[in-house]
């Protein structure tokens, strides 16, 4: 078995690509091929998760900008004179008075069989 050197004008010409070992080399290159492919299949995927956690990002900080503004709506609507105001036209107003407080006597219930017998 002879090996013969290659020249550098024998890489320009690509002559390891036709000689009788090309297919050791052949199959190195579409090894090296199917790792490109892979790495830049794999930066792509990459890409497109970044580009969505952004996206995802930006909505959650729009979602937390509407929650704490419907809040302080609720909280303004919740006031005691908010509510006094939308009732005045419905001629409801708040008594001048404190509530009384009504306390109810709870009847000692006799069970029924006690009752039989009176």
């Amino acid at each position: 078995m002879k090996k013969s050197k290659m020249s550098f004008y024998d890489v320009i010409k690509a002559k390891y690509l036709v000689d009788e070992q090309s297919s050791r080399n052949w199959f190195f290159i579409i090894y090296v091929v199917f790792w490109v492919l892979m790495l830049i299949a794999n930066n792509h995927v990459f890409e497109q998760k970044i580009i969505n956690l952004k996206n995802l990002t930006e909505e959650v900080k729009e979602y937390r900008t509407e929650y704490v503004e419907r809040r302080s709506e609720l909280m303004l609507m919740k006031l005691e004179s908010s509510i006094e105001k939308k009732m005045e036209p419905e001629g409801i107003f708040i008594p001048d008075a404190p509530p009384v407080k009504i306390k109810v006597k709870k009847e000692e219930t006799k069970p029924w069989y006690k009752k039989l017998w009176q």
